[in-house]
């Protein structure tokens, strides 16, 4: 087998080596040197400074802004220092780079400058609107603190910043995108025209995804129901397990889940909203003494709110509010009380059970609907009744014979 190395120079590499190779591996060192410093420093030394220019308000948020500040920074860099190793390599294996150094030398002082400039001034452009729009988001939903859990204000604070963010986040750079192609000497105009084309023809596509996602944005600022809420929306009325700006999640008392796009919903209604309220009808019989029925239930009603265990869920004390209906089988008296949030349907049923066990001990009647069927004209005659006829005649008379109901007529 003919041996591939047997034409080489091994003299020529030796003296290649002496003489370049050296510095070659020099400079090598060196980039590597300097692209593990870049990496190990750059977040240090960008938190220090965003923590001592008090940049941030919190730990949490100098971390992130020093995170993403080095992230640039190192790819900067790592750019940096391999175009500047491949000037410094090619030389060595004599490479002419006089004139390309001159020309890229040249492009940079100008057009890299501006390039970077426009990428800092977009970084800077968005971490400061970042944080512009958690404050103003943050002090939109502040006012709600009292009334809404802490975990969930700032989980609607963070849905709303992320998607302000993001919007904004992809307006700068498309900008920032469109300058550095100008910078790099492209027509941009063939290409802002196709990206207006392709946007009208997303917007045609996604006008439901959009809507969704701006009828959610406003459901979340206006805080018209969050999650623990029980509301109707869309015709369904359930639980809320999740509200996004695309969607809200309904479970509903058979266990089932409902996804229901943002964007149909047109009336939301909150049963949960900073109180609930008993609304029961009591019926009772025409023969009782609506005065004392009414004052049996509100003695109930304010013996419950006195409970203990029933106090801490009453605003105020379940009482009658009118006779509300003269119904076919008795009368309607409605009954209002204020209670906490969700606390409603249970004082109701407790409400109901001690009602029963108050008529029952007092011998008030609580009606049910009779139904009384008879067969034939005649009314029949109980004990001690005397025959009912009717007063009134159910039709005209006449001079034809009256044909007994247990009788039948053939046909001719």
């Amino acid at each position: 087998m003919e041996n591939p190395f047997r034409d080489l120079d091994w003299n020529s590499i030796k003296d290649w080596f002496s003489e370049q190779g050296v510095w070659f591996l020099v400079t090598i060192a060196i980039a590597a040197i300097f692209y593990l410093a870049l990496r190990r420093w750059t977040r240090r030394v960008v938190a220090s400074i965003v923590r001592n220019a008090k940049l941030a308000p919190t730990e949490d948020e100098v971390l992130q802004l020093a995170n993403t500040v080095s992230r640039v920074i190192t790819w900067l860099g790592t750019g940096v220092i391999l175009v500047a190793t491949v000037f410094a390599v090619l030389p060595r294996f004599g490479v002419d780079i006089t004139f390309a150094g001159e020309a890229i030398g040249n492009w940079l002082g100008t057009h890299g400058v501006r390039i970077a400039i426009i990428v800092a001034i977009t970084i800077v452009a968005h971490q400061i609107t970042k944080r512009l729009i958690h404050r103003l988001v943050e002090g939109s939903v502040i006012k709600d603190r009292k009334r809404r859990a802490k975990e969930e204000l700032q989980k609607r604070v963070d849905t709303l910043s992320h998607f302000l963010d993001q919007t904004v986040a992809v307006i700068l750079w498309l900008a920032a995108l469109f300058m550095i192609i100008s910078e790099l000497g492209l027509n941009i105009g063939p290409l802002l025209a196709g990206a207006g084309i392709a946007g009208i023809a997303i917007g045609f596509g996604a006008q439901n995804l959009i809507r969704d996602y701006i009828s959610g944005m406003f459901i979340i600022v206006e805080n018209q129901y969050g999650k623990g809420d029980v509301v109707k929306v869309a015709d369904i009325a359930g639980l809320v397990q999740e509200v996004t700006l695309r969607r809200t999640i309904l479970r509903d008392l058979d266990g089932i889940m409902h996804v229901i796009p943002n964007g149909e919903i047109k009336v939301a209604s909150n049963y949960t909203r900073d109180y609930s309220r008993v609304n029961l009808n009591i019926s009772v019989g025409y023969g009782e003494d609506l005065d004392r029925a009414i004052q049996v239930i509100n003695r109930i009603g304010l013996e419950m709110a006195e409970e203990q265990e029933w106090k801490r869920k009453i605003i105020t004390p379940p009482q009658v509010l009118r006779v509300d209906n003269l119904g076919d089988s008795g009368i309607d008296i409605k009954i209002l009380g204020d209670t906490k949030p969700l606390e409603q349907w249970g004082i109701m049923g407790e409400l109901r059970l001690r009602l029963k066990r108050a008529f029952d001990e007092e011998g008030i009647e609580i009606p049910w609907p009779h139904t009384k069927v008879y067969f034939g004209n005649a009314l029949p005659r109980g004990e001690g009744q005397a025959e009912v006829r009717p007063s009134i005649p159910t039709s005209p008379p006449s001079d034809e014979p009256r044909i007994p109901d247990n009788e039948t007529v053939d046909a001719e």
